[in-house]
């Protein structure tokens, strides 16, 4: 975008606002997360700010002063194993934001133990599913018609993980 280079940092709870906000948008188009639409900027803000004050790896790439993306990574249900997220504004994609993200992210995985770090993504989206196997992800199996949308409508959702 602008003359400086995107910065990735660490998120901090006041960022919550700004990455409800960021979220809020890439909800909005439809097409990346399972998040659904009626999901409030509140209950998204309240989710940031949970994932900070439990201390999941959770970066944003900031882009002139703006929030132009995020990755987080947490423990899921199963010890060792983490699950991934990721999302970059659609103006500031297809620059290496996520994949400066994600290499980023793996470094905490790697110091706490995990042994796993898992993600999902739809099936038709396959420009993240290219990203994520250049990160090193692989993919172990497909979910279909698991995510039930608003309009009734099913996606399914290929399974990704890679081993740090």
């Amino acid at each position: 975008m602008g003359g400086s280079e995107p910065m990735i940092r660490l998120a901090r709870s006041t960022d919550a606002p700004a990455l409800a906000r960021g979220m809020r948008a890439i909800v909005e188009e439809g097409d990346y997360l399972a998040t659904q639409s009626s999901t409030s900027p509140d209950e998204l803000e309240r989710r940031f700010r949970k994932a900070v004050e439990e201390d999941h790896a959770l970066l944003i790439a900031v882009d002139d002063e703006e929030v132009a993306g995020c990755a987080g990574a947490g423990p899921t249900r199963v010890d060792g194993v983490w699950s991934l997220g990721t999302w970059v504004l659609r103006a500031h994609r297809r620059r290496g934001l996520a994949r400066a993200m994600i290499e980023r992210i793996l470094e905490p995985a790697r110091e706490r133990g995990v042994r796993k770090v898992e993600l999902e993504v739809f099936t038709d989206n396959e420009a993240a599913q290219a990203l994520y196997r250049a990160c090193g992800f692989e993919v172990e199996g497909v979910r279909r018609d698991h995510y039930l949308r608003e309009d009734g409508t099913l996606r399914s959702a290929v399974v990704m993980a890679t081993f740090p």
